[in-house]
């Protein structure tokens, strides 16, 4: 009888522990959240890099694909300019179509270049973890773009962001906060409507779109031929790169 009991009594603490687990994650907020969520996911990261040939604290660079649903994630090499792709994410969730965003409640996802400096990273976020793309940047307001608050975050419910579920978001959050920490100014993020082949470009032909894909193209060339995340700067409205 004592045994039963016993039992019982363990397993009512089980379900107590079980139902209040997500209301007190749902306190944990801040540099708390973030810390909790690097010591979750960096034996794994730190591990991985290791066999990569890579480090945990070396500069990032993301690219975003949205007709492929992907985000890819490189690191720097060590003692290198050059990057090596480490991981490659599935977006969950993303609103909108092919094509930039244009205006504040148009629920697209931006496409461009930017960067990420730490005062963007938000460990606070609804999300639970996020950071600000930057949209819109100098390319947007030059062409009278308008809309704030465009996040890579976590959860799987997006408008106009990319939501990358609560898992996937720790482990790029933690890479990404890792290498500001550890000296990168602000990290690069370049987002495109498609991987940007020869062969994908040829659908694009009388496109609405077609003039500022190939200006995007410029940059997603640079990158495929040295490796490095190029330098990007706005000239007569255009993307101009070195």
């Amino acid at each position: 009888m004592k045994t039963v009991l016993l039992t019982a009594a363990i397993l009512a603490t089980i379900a107590v522990v079980l139902t209040t687990a997500p209301r007190l994650l749902a306190k944990e907020s801040g540099p708390a959240r973030a810390k909790s969520a690097a010591n979750r996911v960096r034996p794994i990261l730190s591990r991985d890099l290791t066999a990569a040939g890579l480090s945990f604290g070396n500069p990032v660079f993301l690219r975003v694909f949205k007709e492929e649903r992907e985000l890819e994630l490189w690191v720097q090499q060590p003692g290198k300019k050059t990057f090596q792709h480490f991981r490659t994410y599935y977006i969950a969730a993303m609103s909108g179509k092919l094509g930039p965003k244009l205006a504040e409640g148009d629920r697209q996802a931006p496409e461009g270049f930017y960067f990420v400096p730490p005062s963007a990273m938000n460990p606070n976020s609804n999300f639970h973890l996020s950071f600000n793309l930057g949209y819109p940047n100098k390319y947007d307001q030059a062409h009278g773009r308008t809309g704030s608050a465009l996040m890579i975050h976590g959860s799987n419910a997006s408008v106009g962001c990319f939501a990358m579920t609560d898992p996937k978001i720790e482990e790029i959050y933690t890479l990404c906060d890792a290498a500001l920490k550890n000296g990168q100014p602000y990290f690069r993020v370049h987002c495109f409507p498609f991987r940007m082949s020869p062969e994908r470009m040829t659908h694009t032909k009388d496109h609405q779109w077609e003039s500022f894909w190939k200006n995007l193209k410029e940059g997603y060339d640079l990158f495929e031929k040295n490796k490095t995340p190029p330098s990007t700067t706005v000239q007569n409205k255009r993307y101009t790169f070195k």
